[in-house]
């Protein structure tokens, strides 16, 4: 790979790590201001949501100016939704309950992270041929959960009491810094992360291709995203893929959650300890996602389908497990099927969209769906945690969704086969 690769790579490792870090550090925010148990999967709600709202432009923002400059500016509003984040004190709102401003800055770096995702997934298809597309996903997806272990790991030591300690009994001369808590102290250092990955965003190399800006016109643009949209759910291909990415990212985000409240139920783990076991299942998606990088090549994405069947199946065994022992292994193996069938579904479904609409339209397609997703499965798991109802029970429903969607989903793709032949894929494409 090209030095400019590694440069984008670690842009997106750095940002991805703040991103996962400051989640932890908010709900720890959240629970210091003893808000009630179903706001913390909001937290994760009101990041997406902006995912949705803004689809029909952040593609077209993508596409407009090289992809570095459009890291950079939207790691930049990452920044900005920090910092209100730790200066939440400052600008509350009278009347309103304190935990909105946490919920309202997170808003702030979601926004942020909408109009970063088209520009670091679409960059890899103008930087790379399509024979090192797939190569590349494996690459970014691995380093993508990467970050989500490290960030988690970094999140729950910053709010851990040596940790928070230590930074809150360093004081810098002359200057106040106004940090008094363990979730305030672990933001400013995450803060930190983000201006590392501004750094690696201006390094970024151009990669020559000619970025005409879109139409001002926002019906032009929403006209436009719906029928991207329309493009890829009526191609074989891109429909099987789109629904199982979509199906992936929703259901993770809400694992991300059943886990902590798993923990703490099951193994009596308090918040620091419970994002150990979070990291450990990322650890198994990076497993998997390598296993698959080796073994599935592209025009054969659509044979890991059956994996997905069998790790919803998995995930009900959570509720037979007390003890760490038998935790760690069965979470590392959720996570490596996961890894296993979401990479070679992902690099099929970004290799179908840019040749039907371009790299940065197809991924904000992408994001549309899998968000939306995200939102629909936070808003019912948040439902059902006010609901007071079993952390068990939560688990045994979430397991037979996922299985009973994957089901679906291959028949439909079975289906494809029968009613004629699907879009050609370049056998040459190895991960």
């Amino acid at each position: 790979m090209p030095l400019g690769f590694y440069i984008i790579m670690a842009a997106q490792f750095f940002s991805s790590l703040a991103d996962n870090a400051l989640l932890v550090a908010a709900i720890a925010l959240l629970m210091q201001m003893h808000s009630p148990d179903w706001m913390t999967p909001l937290l994760k709600f009101f990041f997406t949501v902006s995912y949705v709202l803004f689809a029909a432009f952040v593609g077209a923002f993508a596409d407009s100016m090289a992809k570095g400059r459009v890291m950079f500016i939207t790691n930049t509003i990452k920044i900005v939704g920090c910092a209100l984040m730790f200066f939440h004190e400052m600008w509350e709102i009278p009347g309103a309950p304190d935990y909105l401003t946490v919920l309202l800055a997170y808003t702030v770096v979601g926004v942020g992270a909408a109009a970063y995702s088209p520009a670091k997934y679409g960059i890899l298809t103008e930087y790379l041929p399509h024979q090192k597309l797939v190569v590349a996903n494996g690459w970014i997806e691995g380093l993508t959960v990467g970050s989500i272990i490290l960030g988690t790991l970094l999140g729950g030591a910053l709010i851990s009491q040596t940790v928070s300690g230590a930074l809150l009994a360093f004081d810098l001369p002359v200057i106040d810094t106004g940090v008094d808590t363990p979730a305030e102290a672990a933001i400013a250092i995450i803060m930190l992360f983000y201006g590392v990955a501004a750094v690696f965003n201006l390094y970024i190399p151009d990669t020559g291709v000619d970025h005409r800006p879109p139409s001002k016109n926002p019906w032009y643009l929403v006209r436009e995203f719906s029928h991207c949209v329309k493009l890829l759910w009526t191609d074989k291909l891109g429909q099987i893929s789109l629904a199982t990415t979509t199906l992936f990212w929703g259901a993770g985000a809400t694992l991300q959650f059943i886990v902590l409240k798993w923990a703490e139920v099951a193994l009596g783990y308090t918040l620091s300890q419970a994002t150990f076991l979070q990291g450990v299942c990322a650890i198994g998606i990076a497993a998997g996602a390598v296993i698959a990088a080796k073994l599935v090549p592209l025009n054969r994405a659509v044979d890991v389908v059956p994996v997905g069947i069998a790790m919803g199946f998995i995930v009900i065994a959570m509720n037979f497990v007390s003890s760490l022992a038998f935790a760690i292994p069965l979470l590392i193996l959720i996570g490596g099927l996961a890894g296993f069938f979401v990479v070679p579904m992902n690099a099929l479904l970004q290799h179908r969209g840019h040749i039907l609409m371009g790299a940065g339209h197809s991924i904000a397609v992408q994001n549309f769906n899998e968000n939306l997703s995200i939102l629909a499965m936070l808003g019912l798991y948040a439902l059902l945690i006010w609901l007071d109802l079993s952390i068990y029970w939560v688990v045994a429903m979430f397991g037979l969704f996922v299985s009973l969607s994957m089901v679906l989903v291959h028949r439909r793709h079975r289906y494809n086969v029968a009613s004629g032949p699907l879009p050609a894929i370049p056998s040459d494409a190895h991960h």
